[in-house]
């Protein structure tokens, strides 16, 4: 998962190629839907979990930076709660990974790269989406 009130999540099958699910973190007032969230994630049979480690980023402004935090907090629990395994990757090292820099937009080639069928990612908008679905894909081939 990208966490956050923009990220997303996705459900990466490395057994069938072409089979990702990706959806928008689900959000009701401003804020993620924690049992949505945790519905979403039982649904889709999940046997672990792996999150982008964030922080707060500079210049980022103190409100912002609660609700980024409150979100990130959500989703560990909304895992822990599951009982999933959970790990959690730096953004630096996924990226490095698939040689991506911060820029969203080759995130996104990416993964319309990767998944040429699916629609989840035509969107210029859809980056949280193709970065939920690149740090899947980073688990299938690094972590496991």
């Amino acid at each position: 998962m990208d966490p956050g009130a923009s990220g997303a999540l996705a459900f990466y099958r490395p057994d069938q190629p072409a089979r990702i699910e990706v959806y928008d973190a689900p959000i009701v007032d401003k804020q993620l839907d924690v049992p949505e969230l945790a519905r979403l994630i039982r649904a889709s049979g999940a046997t672990e979990a792996i999150v982008e480690r964030v922080s707060a980023m500079p210049k980022q402004g103190v409100s912002s930076t609660f609700k980024f935090g409150m979100a990130y907090g959500a989703v560990l629990a909304a895992v822990a709660v599951l009982e999933l395994p959970l790990r959690q990757e730096t953004p630096g090292r996924w990226k490095r990974h698939f040689r991506l820099d911060s820029d969203k937009e080759r995130a996104r080639a990416l993964a319309i790269q990767t998944w040429p069928s699916s629609a989840d990612f035509r969107l210029k908008k859809h980056h949280g989406r193709a970065e939920a679905a690149l740090i899947a894909r980073f688990a299938a081939e690094v972590v496991r």
